[in-house]
This record gives structure tokens, sequence and C-alpha cells, in this order.
């Protein structure tokens, strides 16, 4: 069973070292998205590219909001929050941007 208490004292106890991986794995792999989908590589390659760098806000937006929950509002806190947001809806761009682009180029077959 899962127990959320620990999990969420495991974030707290063990912030500076979440944080050092999160923040750049978070950047590299939303520029891995953006490096891939420019240099137009086939959509699988993109698409797990975006797993990724989604999964990693994913993870960085609970670990910001389990201080929250304890009342940390500080800068750092709004500044890993934008970070993740900003790397969401990069990634969510990108799906958008690709399947307009594909439809946009493929509209005489």
């Amino acid at each position: 069973m899962l127990d959320f208490n620990t999990l969420i004292e495991f974030s707290q106890n063990n912030c500076i070292g979440i944080c050092a991986f999160l923040v750049p794995a978070n950047i590299l792999a939303t520029l891995s998205t953006l490096v891939l989908t420019f240099l137009n590589r086939p959509m699988g390659q993109v698409w797990i590219s975006i797993g990724f760098a989604c999964t990693f806000a994913s993870i960085m937006m609970l670990h910001v909001y389990t201080w929250f929950m304890i009342g940390v509002v500080m800068p750092p806190t709004y500044i890993l929050l934008s970070l993740a947001v900003t790397c969401l809806v990069t990634n969510l761009l990108v799906i958008i941007w690709r399947k307009n682009s594909l439809q946009f180029f493929s509209f005489g077959k």
C-alpha cells in the first residue's frame, strides 16, 4: 500500500537532492523535445521525449505541492512551480504544433 505521509516526508527531507535532479532533468527533457521537433524526427521519438519531460514536470509539481501543504510560501517554491508549468505547456504546444503541421503538409494527399 502506498503511504502518502512517507512520500511527503521523503520529499521534504530530501528537497535539495530532489531539486538538484529535477531542475536539470526538466530543462534537458524539454529542450530535447524541442530539438527533436525542429529536426523533424519521427513522432515516436518526440513522444518518448514528451513522456519523460511531462513525468519530470509532474513530479516537480507534486514536490512543490508538498511544501505548499505545510505552508512554505517562498520564491523558490513559485520558481520551481513556474518551471514545471512552463515545461508542461511547452510540451503541450509541441504536440499541438506537430499535429497541425502534419495536417497542414498533408492536405493534398
